[in-house]
């Protein structure tokens, strides 16, 4: 894996064994004890950054590569979500929307994925796969169609952080489609 473009080591004499990562922005950084030689740090960076590149590879949903790779996401997500019902005729990136994450024509089977979402988290992705491919069940925001969603089980923590997202880039994003949801439903 390639080495992040900017590495920062924070050492603390209070830290007495663990050695942790965090990605901050562009910057990977690495806190480790006082105590450690040069040597140790210069393993101990290289080994946590590769943990981290792991970890953060491990979240990215598979759709992340290209539309043929977010077809093949949705064909798995229907299967194991929507009883293989939803079949959409294609889903592909599009440039980022100004009020949703994702839009579904459910009338020709189109799902739009906006690339504001190509560095969300993979379960992030995946629930709003699943909100969309819902739509070609259900084109509503009705019961009917929360109740297909939910199946998805990070369904309310992805919403939750897609919520989060909006606020913290000002983005005034209200619902996975732009429609705000009932109060008593979940927000998608």
């Amino acid at each position: 894996m390639a080495q992040p473009a900017v590495v920062e080591v924070r050492r603390s004499d209070r830290r007495r064994r663990m050695v942790s990562a965090r990605r901050e922005g562009d910057t990977v950084v690495v806190f480790i004890p006082g105590w450690m030689s040069d040597a140790e740090e210069r393993r101990w960076v290289d080994e946590m950054v590769r943990r981290l590149e792991r970890s953060e590879a491990r979240r990215r949903s598979p759709g992340r590569t290209g539309d043929d790779a977010l077809q093949r996401r949705c064909t798995e997500l229907s299967r194991r979500f929507l009883d293989g019902k939803a079949r959409p005729t294609s889903v592909r990136w599009v440039p980022p929307m100004r009020t949703r994450w994702a839009s579904c024509t459910p009338a020709d089977g189109t799902i739009r994925i906006s690339e504001r979402l190509r560095d969300a988290p993979g379960w992030v992705v995946d629930y709003v796969l699943v909100h969309e491919l819902t739509h070609l069940l259900e084109p509503g925001h009705d019961a009917r169609f929360w109740a297909w969603v939910h199946r998805y089980p990070r369904a309310e923590r992805a919403i939750g952080y897609l919520e989060g997202l909006s606020a913290a880039a000002g983005l005034g994003l209200t619902g996975t489609d732009g429609d705000e949801p009932e109060a008593t439903e979940a927000a998608g």
